[in-house]
């Protein structure tokens, strides 16, 4: 009997989607379910009824998995920002390790490929130093907190346990702000309001930035605002301006309203400055291991040169550059060049030099102009490399390409396309970049096949 939207099914839940939400099938009919873990045995309400599956929410866990675990703390959060949370730790890695190894069959049609373990965090809590947490009104009431699975509705929070307790101090301090003031928060459908979405970026020493994302430029009682946080360890509070209709956090225009222009932080030994607008890896103890694992998978030495592809504010490139003779990284994002420029100087490396332009563009030019190296690392967004990179790459053929990934499918096709084309897999490192989600980074390293 065909399933219609409204029908309830049950089945048990075999598999998470990229998102995290849940995978079953009912009578061969895949069913896409938020809200349960692998091992669930549940009742989907239908929502949507495509052509080869459907999509639906957890409306009863008939039976819980044997994996479900307790929490020893009070979750006021969304899961929609962390879906696996009550599921056993070891257990998330056993699937994001699998995962890998599934996409690289499936997608990439390596078989046999070595995938270590992936890499775990020891303590998986509090790991993000860049939140984004949207802001709105309910019922004539604020709610500050995450969006609900697949959904635009807001779950109010008191805090995350995602991110250090000066942030959640922060989200409470601008909620009684809000309260007492009577400052509204912002309406996309209507363009009135004041406060939609709250950024913080916290550093290795317990300081943070604000970033403040509003619909217009005037703030009321901005003077009580600052006052209030700067009894934190508030180093650093900027504006944005944000008066899209789409659901993108931060608008181009950035104020300071206070202190510092950005926040000083570390990974390793390296030391970074954070603009407001900076790409920094949100998990900064698991980005050390995953740049490790990228030197060492390099294996480089004093006369080596290479390219970094998607460089973003250089944290790569200056690890390398420690190493190599010479680095060149590349970056679309005009102010991550600037950013990483600036990070070069802050450590004192000048082998490092870094080109702003689109990869699929600068790549190929540097390489007709004659400027070679013989080592590669990419660490591209989540769509992957552009075809014209992976074919500058087999252009250049470097004797060694490290892929840094944070969507195993992307990488497991790109990967395909080199090994076609005359490279070998030799090592597949899965790292825990953010624990409790569905999301897992991953090192690859390949090297030429000597014909």
């Amino acid at each position: 009997m065909a399933i219609r939207k409204g029908d309830i099914v049950e089945g048990e839940i075999i598999d998470f989607t990229h998102e995290g939400n849940g995978v079953l099938k009912v009578d061969n009919f895949t069913v896409f379910a938020k809200g349960g873990l692998i091992g669930d045995l549940v009742k989907v309400k239908m929502e949507q009824i495509k052509k080869n599956y459907g999509i639906g929410s957890v409306i009863e866990i008939i039976q819980p998995s044997q994996d479900r675990i307790e929490l020893n703390f009070n979750l006021t959060e969304s899961k929609g920002a962390i879906p696996l949370i009550e599921l056993d730790y070891s257990k998330q890695l056993e699937w994001k390790t699998n995962k890998v190894i599934r996409d690289l069959e499936k997608i990439g049609g390596l078989k046999d490929v070595r995938v270590r373990d992936i890499i775990k965090m020891d303590h998986p809590f509090r790991y993000r130093n860049h939140t984004q947490i949207p802001v709105g009104e309910r019922d004539g009431r604020i709610v500050i907190g995450f969006y609900e699975m697949n959904s635009k509705n807001i779950v109010d929070m008191k805090g995350t346990i995602l991110q250090p307790e000066i942030g959640n101090r922060i989200i409470n301090i601008i909620r009684g702000w809000m309260e007492e003031y009577n400052i509204s928060a912002y309406n996309k459908r209507t363009g009135k309001g004041i406060v939609r979405h709250i950024g913080i970026r916290t550093n290795k020493d317990n300081q943070a930035m604000l970033i403040l994302v509003t619909g217009s430029k005037n703030i009321p009682y901005l003077g009580e605002l600052i006052k209030a946080l700067t009894k934190e360890d508030v180093v650093s509070i900027y504006q944005n301006i944000n008066r899209a209709k789409s659901s993108i956090t931060y608008g181009r225009q950035y104020i300071k309203l206070y202190g510092e222009d950005s926040l000083l932080d570390y990974i390793g030994n390296l030391k970074f400055k954070i603009s407001p607008n900076s790409f920094f890896q949100v998990n900064r103890s698991q980005a050390e291991v995953l740049y490790n694992k990228t030197i060492e998978y390099l294996d480089l030495n004093k006369d080596d040169i290479v390219y970094d592809l998607y460089c973003g504010i250089g944290t790569i490139s200056l690890y390398i550059g420690k190493e190599a003779k010479k680095v060149y990284g590349i970056e679309i994002v005009k102010e991550a060049i600037e950013d990483a420029k600036e990070n070069a100087k802050l450590n004192g490396v000048d082998n490092v030099e870094f080109i702003e332009g689109k990869a699929e563009s600068v790549f190929p030019k540097m390489m007709k102009k004659g400027i070679k190296a013989n080592k590669v690392v990419v660490d591209p967004p989540r769509k992957g490399c552009e075809k014209e990179v992976l074919e500058a790459i087999v252009g250049l053929n470097p004797e060694r390409v490290v892929y840094v990934s944070c969507n195993p499918s992307t990488m497991a096709r790109d990967v395909k396309y080199l090994v076609e084309k005359g490279y070998k897999v030799e090592e597949v490192q899965p790292v825990d970049m953010f624990p409790h989600t569905s999301h897992v980074e991953t090192v690859v390293l390949m090297s030429r096949v000597d014909k």
